[in-house]
């Protein structure tokens, strides 16, 4: 039998600014990638998002990213590891406070934007993302990119992994995501995020930008909450999974 999780992010809200469907995605995935306050999310967002996501009996994650509000954290930032590592840990400690408030606990870490992008081959930020991981709890798992420098140090030190794919977003024929900025990096058309994801599912694989096949494993399949269309293409996506036999259940226990 094959199984998939659903993540989206969310909680990217600040302040009067609201982002995304959230409340309609929450009773759609099943695990949820909580902004922390660096890239996006203020105290009373995580409140709100934690509350919903344990309601829905969702698994929570701390979505992590660099100091960057003004730009969402998609903006490379050159932090010492020290640096990086104290940034993480609180990030965790932040959304594990609302989490228990909440009567549940973090499940999970995923890194977001540029700092996702970074640890796939920056073995610095990738190996001080991983300390912040086992200094605050090593039962929590990695969530991100297979054959990464990030699962690569997680893999030393001893950390579980999960493996995710982007049904919404582009790839490059290396099997990385594709650049924003890019014709085909962004895919809005919830019906083409479906087909997307059955075939990552059942054929492990996905096109990339230039026609490429890209063969790829994916234990979880990520929707970004952002988008208007997060809430439809997420309820296809798992509608159309699930008549295809996939079972849909979290990725942490």
């Amino acid at each position: 039998m094959q199984m998939v999780d659903l993540n989206a992010d969310v909680g990217e809200g600040y302040g009067r600014w609201e982002c995304g469907p959230d409340a309609d995605v929450l009773t759609i995935v099943t695990s949820a990638n909580i902004a922390c306050g660096f890239h996006a999310g203020d105290p009373s967002t995580l409140r709100a998002t934690t509350a919903i996501a344990a309601t829905n009996h969702v698994a929570i994650g701390a979505h992590v990213g660099y100091p960057d509000l003004l730009g969402f954290g998609r903006r490379f930032m050159d932090l010492s590891p020290a640096e990086l590592t104290d940034a993480v840990v609180f990030q965790i400690g932040a959304l594990d406070g609302f989490s228990r408030i909440a009567g549940e606990r973090i499940r999970y870490v995923k890194p977001h934007g540029a700092l996702y992008n970074a640890v796939v081959d920056n073995t610095g930020q990738a190996d001080a993302l991983v300390a912040a991981v086992s200094e605050y709890d090593p039962t929590l798992t990695i969530l991100g990119m297979g054959g990464s420098a990030l699962f690569n140090a997680a893999e030393r030190a001893g950390l579980a992994t999960a493996t995710e794919a982007f049904p919404d977003r582009g790839y490059t024929p290396d099997g990385r995501l594709a650049s924003r900025k890019l014709p085909g990096a962004v895919i809005g058309d919830p019906a083409i995020v479906a087909r997307r994801a059955l075939r990552m599912v059942l054929d492990h694989e996905v096109e990339a930008i230039d026609g490429t096949i890209v063969t790829l494993h994916a234990d979880s399949l990520c929707i970004h909450g952002d988008s208007p269309t997060a809430a439809i293409a997420a309820q296809q996506l798992r509608s159309a999974l699930t008549e295809a036999g996939v079972t849909i259940e979290a990725f942490t226990a």
